[in-house]
């Protein structure tokens, strides 16, 4: 198996930005940091003084618990008739875009060997859980993408511990774009302003690496995130590779008490392709395996969590390219979209690409194999 690029991606501390400390050239110098990164490497690691290793660790905790429960439990929590945006998701029904999108193939088989994604065999073999963070607009039109969350029972801890990592994450990916906004040469709140009651969802996923250890198995098959920022905190296992604007392929690796943040197609929509959603995989690595190994030696749970939220501009807010953005020769491309009308726009465009493609769909619905809002959104780490 190929090994991914071993460089680092640079780590921001927000502390002195959420503090006001510093002179301003000094501040503006880590905005810029900020946006330069997340124009060539699609990522940023970032330590939020807001956001502790604990309470990482706490949120994984109660996530293991649940996603080792049987099946038949966890199933109670599913709402297919939602398309999955809220409750449980189970293995095999998130399609990874790669499988089925015939010109994305074409241009992986360009890419150099050494850079090239791993190839999935079928639905990616995770768990995922859907819950909302953040409150949601009264008047919308895109209710489906707003519902209720589900709680599954004898978890009495749940909502106290969903909201509590899901709103100090937000409150992170909140400063990060004011920074970033600050570093594109935009206004502080030229991103925030268009954040508010977005259909944000913190997103864990599930593996189990006792059924699914093998090296080489794809958790989350080659993909972009459809929403506007994605973050994460530290898993206990390995396994994410994200590729640079350069091409190049590297794996991340997350500092103890960071968290990563990806860029997503939202963004890159307000930015006119200056900022590009960022590619990534979730993979067995050697460096899984030997996690999985201590693992067993310490008689840990098997089961790899994802910390991850993804954080959407809300729903009826118009996407298009900002101030300068929108004098870009590619501002074309980006042509004025309800955020909400994007999504449905791109999942009606997978829909077709997943029911043309007769060796995973014989027949299947719409609400048994596309994800809702959050297909293409898949997870660290």
């Amino acid at each position: 198996m190929e090994q991914a690029n071993s460089m680092e991606l640079p780590v921001i501390d927000l502390a002195p930005y959420l503090e006001g400390k510093g002179l301003d050239s000094e501040i503006k110098s880590v905005c810029l940091e900020v946006s330069r990164t997340l124009v060539n490497s699609g990522a940023l690691l970032v330590k939020d003084p807001r956001c502790t290793a604990e309470d990482n660790d706490r949120f994984i905790d109660m996530m293991e618990k649940y996603f080792q429960q049987p099946q038949e439990f966890k199933r109670l929590q599913e709402r297919p008739h939602l398309h999955y945006q809220v409750g449980v998701t189970p293995e095999g029904v998130e399609v990874p875009r790669s499988l089925v999108d015939e010109e994305m193939k074409e241009k992986l088989k360009a890419m150099p060997k050494e850079y090239q994604p791993s190839s999935p065999s079928g639905p990616d073999p995770k768990w995922r859980y859907m819950w909302r963070v953040g409150p949601r607009p009264k008047i919308t039109r895109f209710k489906e993408l707003n519902s209720e969350p589900v709680i599954p029972e004898g978890f009495p801890e749940w909502k106290c511990t969903m909201d509590s990592w899901g709103y100090k994450i937000v409150s992170t990916i909140e400063s990060v774009a004011e920074m970033a906004a600050i570093g594109f040469g935009l206004s502080k709140d030229a991103f925030t302003s268009l954040m508010q009651q977005g259909p944000h969802l913190l997103a864990p996923t599930g593996s189990d690496l006792r059924r699914y250890g093998k090296e080489g198995t794809v958790f989350a098959g080659y993909h972009y995130d459809l929403n506007f920022l994605t973050i994460h905190g530290r898993s206990r296992f390995p396994g994410l590779s994200i590729w640079l604007r350069n091409g190049l392929k590297m794996e991340v690796k997350v500092p103890v008490g960071c968290l990563l943040i990806q860029a997503g197609k939202q963004i890159e929509w307000l930015t006119a392709g200056e900022c590009m959603a960022g590619m990534h995989e979730v993979v067995v690595t050697n460096r899984t395996t030997d996690a999985i190994k201590r693992a067993l030696e310490q008689k840990c749970s098997l089961w790899r969590v994802s910390s991850t939220l993804f954080a959407h501009i809300a729903s009826d807010a118009v996407l298009k390219p900002l101030g300068h953005f929108s004098d870009s020769p590619l501002a074309s491309k980006y042509p004025p979209i309800c955020a909400g009308e994007y999504v449905e726009q791109e999942l009606a465009d997978i829909n077709l690409k997943v029911n043309s493609s007769k060796s995973l769909c014989k027949g299947a619905k719409y609400d048994c194999i596309i994800n809702s809002l959050f297909l293409l959104c898949s997870t660290l780490r």
